[in-house]
């Protein structure tokens, strides 16, 4: 399929929502009825109830090789489908009705739902890295270590009733049971020396530039460097945590004495026994973890006016 450079190329269009996201449900109907107001031909529309059904159901949608998939629903949902879009040509659209919702964010994509749909409907095209974690697709950000107990704590119904809050008050959870580990990061390409670290609280490697809820993955993180951003936070006093925390959202935070950061385009990541990785929400892979970032490899409706990321074309991969 040749790639699109503009939405104006669409001739045949689909959308698939998550009614089981944050806002899904209410948003599918309305979505889809302004996405064909605004003159996109979509020849079929999805609303997926549960996590069993919106696999095969974006699979089946993939393999119609239409030139422009929307997909309403969280990160974890928009991430599985950029998966499966990687490659292909076919545009991804992107209605955010999760909870974060910071893919949206780092690529300028508003969160009102009519905002959103005129954005598709108007936009440009743009190429965006993936990240991959034991070929495991993530958009923002992988991670071990609290992060997980974070992701464990927060049930479905704690985000629909306070919204991004609820990273708060899971964190808090996850925080009084995280217990300290030890990690090794090994860099395949030799840019960088192998790394032991012990007493650690986190390890995340970003593709994107932000997570959970609007934080940011380091001043200089963006979905369109053909970098991975590799954060380690290490165990400390809580007073020095609260210190790190305030730092999350502009990214400062990796200038911590109690922070390593560092960017590579691969990256292994061992702990002393399996641990959980969390992608963009979601648990889905483990460690041993081999890091890889694909350049350029899904292309992604914007604003016209956003600097976020550009189309580089296939050459630049």
């Amino acid at each position: 399929m040749v790639p699109m450079k503009s939405v104006r190329e669409v001739r045949s269009a689909a959308v698939v929502i998550n009614a089981a996201s944050r806002r899904g449900a209410a948003a599918s109907g309305p979505a889809v009825d302004m996405l064909r107001q605004a003159g996109l031909p979509i020849a079929s529309a999805h609303a997926v109830s549960s996590g069993a059904e919106l696999g095969p159901t974006l699979e089946r949608v993939v393999a119609e090789q239409h030139d422009l998939v929307v997909v309403g629903g969280g990160d974890g949902t928009v991430s599985y489908a950029a998966g499966l879009l990687a490659g292909t040509g076919t545009a991804l659209g992107v209605l955010p009705l999760g909870t974060a919702n910071d893919l949206a964010r780092t690529l300028e994509i508003p969160g009102a739902l009519a905002d959103a749909c005129a954005v598709i409907a108007d936009g440009k095209v743009v190429d965006i890295d993936l990240g991959r974690a034991n070929e495991q697709p993530f958009l923002n950000v992988a991670s071990v270590g609290l992060s997980v107990g974070v992701t464990e704590a927060l049930s479905p119904q704690l985000k629909k009733r306070i919204g991004p809050l609820a990273y708060g008050v899971a964190t808090v959870k996850a925080y009084a049971r995280h217990k300290p580990f030890r990690a090794r990061l090994e860099f395949p390409d030799g840019d960088h020396s192998t790394l032991e670290l012990e007493d650690l609280l986190q390890v995340a490697v970003g593709n994107g530039r932000h997570y959970g809820g609007g934080n940011t993955v380091s001043p200089m993180a963006g979905i369109d460097d053909h970098m991975l951003d590799i954060y380690a936070i290490l165990a400390a006093p809580l007073r020095e945590h609260v210190k790190i925390a305030r730092l999350l959202k502009d990214g400062s935070f990796i200038d911590h004495d109690r922070v390593f950061h560092l960017a590579t385009r691969r990256v292994r990541l061992v702990t002393e026994r399996p641990m959980s990785v969390n992608l963009d929400g979601e648990i889905a892979t483990e460690t041993p973890t081999d890091f890889t970032v694909q350049r350029n490899a899904v292309h992604v409706v914007v604003a016209q006016g956003t600097m976020s990321a550009t189309f580089d074309g296939p050459a630049a991969g």
